[in-house]
């Protein structure tokens, strides 16, 4: 058993705090950014094409914007749908927490799609090296989670379970850890094992994410409380379930439908 202390800001300058959830954002995109670089390299070699990697600068600036916009937009649509829309100035309070991964991940796709139109790339390239770097800004923001006593875990007895004082005085699980195991290290291998097979075809990485991170999500899931101002939708089933059901669906769809190149 373990009782949480650390402190969710890691400097407080008085005019401004740094706080560990900043900081996994930033460190996941800039990781991201310079391992999606690495990839477009070696695959240019392999596929005997040119991707200029000043287009992916430059998509890294509509992925920033668009995880914000979707995050907040999903965390409003998804899951506290009835207050926002009663207290609509509150949306743009973003730095009072409240961002949905499903959310972000919608804006992503739809960031890419219109970034890829603009300069006539295929927009599975992209997505795919988008796969394959994700679950590194994942990983890093399910710690931050952990560290902030966020979507915490189900009460248990386990001997690895962890009290959060900020919450309550229960033995939880750990949920946040498995996610980032799950979501974060096993996803990131996944990804990277089949985006280095021979023989690849683009938009392999963009489907099986889609069906891995589902999979993993809803595993966690049931480790996970429930959000509170909705609970559980039917059953024991949770938002986060439907939407990464939803994920796997839409999974399965792109592997089939995806052109062959």
């Amino acid at each position: 058993m373990f009782t949480h202390n650390f402190d969710p800001i890691l400097f407080d300058l008085g005019f401004i705090a740094i706080r560990w959830y900043s900081l996994a954002y930033i460190f996941g995109i800039i990781l991201g950014w310079w391992y999606g670089k690495k990839i477009i390299l070696k695959k240019n070699e392999e596929l005997n094409q040119k991707v200029n990697l000043g287009d992916f600068d430059d998509l890294i600036t509509y992925i920033i914007i668009a995880i914000i916009l979707g995050g907040r937009l999903g965390y409003v649509v998804f899951y506290n749908f009835e207050y926002f829309i009663l207290n609509p100035i509150e949306i743009l309070k973003v730095w009072e927490g409240g961002m949905s991964f499903h959310g972000a991940l919608i804006g992503i796709i739809l960031a890419t799609i219109i970034f890829s139109t603009k300069r006539k790339i295929k927009a599975l390239f992209f997505l795919d090296i988008i796969a394959c770097v994700s679950p590194i800004g994942i990983f890093f923001g399910r710690i931050a989670n952990f560290i902030n006593s966020e979507l915490v875990g189900k009460v248990t007895n386990v001997y690895w379970g962890v009290i959060f004082p900020k919450i309550d005085n229960l033995i939880r699980h750990p949920s946040q850890l498995y996610e980032a195991v799950l979501e974060g290290i096993l996803l990131f291998l996944v990804m990277n094992f089949l985006y280095s097979k021979k023989n690849y075809k683009i938009g392999n990485c963009s489907s099986f994410f889609l069906i891995f991170y589902g999979i993993f999500r809803i595993s966690a899931e049931f480790f996970r409380e429930p959000d509170i101002q909705i609970g559980y939708l039917i059953g024991s089933i949770s938002m986060g379930m439907l939407l990464s059901a939803l994920m796997i669906f839409a999974g399965i769809i792109i592997y089939f439908k995806r052109n062959d190149t």
